[in-house]
Protein backbone atom coordinates (compact mmCIF):
# COMPACT_ATOMS: atom_id res chain seq x y z
CA UNK A 1 0.00 0.00 0.00
CA UNK A 2 2.70 2.57 0.93
CA UNK A 3 4.17 1.92 -2.45
CA UNK A 4 0.93 2.98 -4.27
CA UNK A 5 1.79 6.41 -2.70
CA UNK A 6 5.25 6.53 -2.47
CA UNK A 7 5.83 6.24 -6.49
CA UNK A 8 3.08 8.84 -7.54
CA UNK A 9 5.23 11.44 -5.38
CA UNK A 10 8.21 10.39 -6.12
CA UNK A 11 7.41 10.68 -9.81
CA UNK A 12 5.62 14.20 -8.83
CA UNK A 13 8.97 15.33 -6.90
CA UNK A 14 11.47 14.87 -9.90
CA UNK A 15 9.36 15.92 -12.31
CA UNK A 16 8.87 19.10 -10.35
CA UNK A 17 12.89 18.96 -9.60
CA UNK A 18 13.59 18.79 -13.57
CA UNK A 19 11.14 21.93 -13.64
CA UNK A 20 13.57 24.04 -10.98
CA UNK A 21 16.12 23.04 -13.62
CA UNK A 22 14.36 23.75 -17.30
CA UNK A 23 12.09 26.20 -16.40
CA UNK A 24 12.94 29.79 -17.60
CA UNK A 25 11.63 32.61 -15.07
CA UNK A 26 13.38 32.48 -11.58
CA UNK A 27 10.13 32.69 -9.50
CA UNK A 28 9.10 29.87 -11.55
CA UNK A 29 11.72 27.90 -10.76
CA UNK A 30 11.40 28.70 -7.40
CA UNK A 31 7.73 27.40 -6.94
CA UNK A 32 8.71 24.40 -8.53
CA UNK A 33 11.23 23.93 -5.91
CA UNK A 34 8.51 24.40 -2.93
CA UNK A 35 6.25 21.79 -4.42
CA UNK A 36 9.29 19.52 -5.07
CA UNK A 37 9.86 20.20 -0.70
CA UNK A 38 6.78 19.62 0.11
CA UNK A 39 6.58 16.54 -2.09
CA UNK A 40 9.70 15.31 0.18
CA UNK A 41 8.21 15.82 3.20
CA UNK A 42 5.40 13.92 2.09
CA UNK A 43 8.05 11.15 1.19
CA UNK A 44 9.31 11.63 5.11
CA UNK A 45 5.87 10.94 6.44
CA UNK A 46 6.08 7.69 4.44
CA UNK A 47 8.94 6.76 6.37
CA UNK A 48 7.71 7.77 9.88
CA UNK A 49 9.33 10.34 10.02
CA UNK A 50 7.00 13.19 11.32
CA UNK A 51 8.75 15.67 12.99
CA UNK A 52 11.56 16.05 9.70
CA UNK A 53 8.33 16.09 7.36
CA UNK A 54 7.01 19.01 9.65
CA UNK A 55 10.51 20.38 9.82
CA UNK A 56 10.33 19.86 5.80
CA UNK A 57 7.64 22.56 5.49
CA UNK A 58 8.21 24.94 8.23
CA UNK A 59 11.80 25.55 7.15
CA UNK A 60 12.45 24.75 3.94
CA UNK A 61 9.39 24.82 1.99
CA UNK A 62 8.59 28.20 4.57
CA UNK A 63 10.99 30.43 5.38
CA UNK A 64 14.21 29.91 3.28
CA UNK A 65 11.55 30.02 -0.08
CA UNK A 66 10.16 32.77 1.32
CA UNK A 67 13.72 34.35 1.24
CA UNK A 68 14.65 33.13 -2.10
CA UNK A 69 11.33 34.66 -3.40
CA UNK A 70 12.08 37.88 -1.59
CA UNK A 71 16.09 37.67 -3.10
CA UNK A 72 14.21 37.51 -6.43
CA UNK A 73 11.44 40.05 -6.30
CA UNK A 74 14.10 42.22 -4.85
CA UNK A 75 17.07 41.50 -7.92
CA UNK A 76 13.97 42.15 -10.29
CA UNK A 77 15.21 39.58 -12.52
CA UNK A 78 14.01 39.84 -15.92
CA UNK A 79 14.73 37.70 -19.22
CA UNK A 80 16.78 39.81 -21.55
CA UNK A 81 17.18 39.30 -25.13
CA UNK A 82 20.94 38.19 -25.15
CA UNK A 83 21.34 35.88 -21.92
CA UNK A 84 21.73 32.76 -24.14
CA UNK A 85 24.25 30.39 -23.44
CA UNK A 86 27.23 30.62 -26.12
CA UNK A 87 29.24 28.07 -26.43
CA UNK A 88 33.05 28.54 -25.84
CA UNK A 89 36.42 26.73 -24.67
CA UNK A 90 36.07 26.83 -21.68
CA UNK A 91 32.27 26.40 -21.10
CA UNK A 92 33.04 22.90 -23.59
CA UNK A 93 35.78 22.54 -21.00
CA UNK A 94 33.96 22.98 -17.60
CA UNK A 95 30.84 21.25 -18.97
CA UNK A 96 33.25 17.83 -19.81
CA UNK A 97 35.15 17.96 -16.39
CA UNK A 98 31.54 18.28 -14.86
CA UNK A 99 30.65 15.13 -16.38
CA UNK A 100 33.88 13.38 -15.79
CA UNK A 101 33.50 14.50 -11.94
CA UNK A 102 29.74 13.18 -11.94
CA UNK A 103 30.66 10.00 -13.78
CA UNK A 104 33.57 9.21 -10.67
CA UNK A 105 30.59 10.27 -7.85
CA UNK A 106 28.47 7.46 -9.45
CA UNK A 107 30.63 5.05 -9.70
CA UNK A 108 32.19 5.71 -6.05
CA UNK A 109 28.51 5.61 -4.65
CA UNK A 110 27.90 2.17 -6.64
CA UNK A 111 30.90 0.72 -5.41
CA UNK A 112 29.95 1.91 -1.87
CA UNK A 113 26.41 0.60 -2.38
CA UNK A 114 27.21 -2.67 -3.71
CA UNK A 115 30.40 -3.30 -0.82
CA UNK A 116 27.55 -2.53 2.27
CA UNK A 117 26.06 -5.25 4.24
CA UNK A 118 22.77 -4.47 4.03
CA UNK A 119 21.25 -7.77 5.84
CA UNK A 120 20.14 -6.20 8.93
CA UNK A 121 18.46 -2.46 9.42
CA UNK A 122 20.45 -0.45 12.49
CA UNK A 123 18.94 -0.61 15.80
CA UNK A 124 17.90 3.22 16.84
CA UNK A 125 17.03 3.48 20.36
CA UNK A 126 13.47 4.93 21.11
CA UNK A 127 14.57 8.12 21.81
CA UNK A 128 16.16 8.56 18.36
CA UNK A 129 14.63 11.73 16.12
CA UNK A 130 12.30 13.23 18.65
CA UNK A 131 11.74 16.68 18.98
CA UNK A 132 13.63 16.68 22.36
CA UNK A 133 16.46 14.82 21.45
CA UNK A 134 17.04 17.01 18.42
CA UNK A 135 16.87 20.39 20.42
CA UNK A 136 19.37 19.24 22.90
CA UNK A 137 22.01 18.55 19.83
CA UNK A 138 21.15 21.76 17.96
CA UNK A 139 21.74 23.85 20.89
CA UNK A 140 24.74 21.37 22.73
CA UNK A 141 26.73 19.81 19.99
CA UNK A 142 25.94 21.92 17.13
CA UNK A 143 25.14 25.58 18.58
CA UNK A 144 28.37 26.71 16.49
CA UNK A 145 27.51 25.46 13.31
CA UNK A 146 23.71 26.90 13.64
CA UNK A 147 24.72 30.12 14.12
CA UNK A 148 27.29 30.39 11.68
CA UNK A 149 24.71 29.29 9.28
CA UNK A 150 22.31 32.18 10.46
CA UNK A 151 24.86 34.32 9.91
CA UNK A 152 25.65 33.50 6.56
CA UNK A 153 21.84 33.37 5.57
CA UNK A 154 21.60 37.37 7.05
CA UNK A 155 25.02 38.44 5.12
CA UNK A 156 23.48 36.73 2.04
CA UNK A 157 19.97 38.74 2.60
CA UNK A 158 21.90 42.01 3.25
CA UNK A 159 24.26 41.37 0.11
CA UNK A 160 20.92 40.75 -2.02
CA UNK A 161 19.99 44.04 -0.67
CA UNK A 162 22.78 46.03 -0.94
CA UNK A 163 23.54 44.81 -4.85
CA UNK A 164 19.36 45.49 -5.51
CA UNK A 165 19.34 48.95 -3.68
CA UNK A 166 19.69 52.00 -6.99
CA UNK A 167 23.37 53.86 -6.44
CA UNK A 168 22.71 57.20 -5.26
CA UNK A 169 23.91 60.08 -6.80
Amino acid sequence: MELLIFYPIAGLCVALALGVIFNTSPVGSAMCLIGMMLGLSGIFVLLQAHFIAILQIIIYAGAIMVLFMFVIMLLNLKESAGADWVSRDKNLFISILTGVLAVGILYKLVDITFMAKLDSPAELPDTFGTVATVGEALFTDYVLPFEVASLLLLAAMIGAVVLAKPKLD
